[in-house]
């Protein structure tokens, strides 16, 4: 399953890069592309674990770019 999340305060394109980079090491995340011009994550996940991806998603981005907000809904 492919979705696209919006996020806002995502600051540089190197805060991005990192976010990205620590979004893929995720168990269930296929893949993960975070665009800071278009300020969206987008994740490739499985199916199965859907929510506890996502749990484990808002931690990576709490702890890589506290400033940064996202919705997961």
């Amino acid at each position: 399953m492919t979705k696209t999340y919006r996020v806002s305060n995502l600051d540089c394109a190197n805060c991005a890069a990192k976010l990205e980079k620590a979004l893929n090491k995720i168990d269930g995340v296929n893949s993960a592309s975070v665009s800071f011009f278009a300020q969206k994550i987008t994740l490739d996940m499985d199916d199965a674990n859907f929510d506890s991806i996502i749990e484990n998603v808002r931690k990576v981005c709490k702890k890589t770019t506290p400033e940064m907000e996202a919705k997961f809904n």
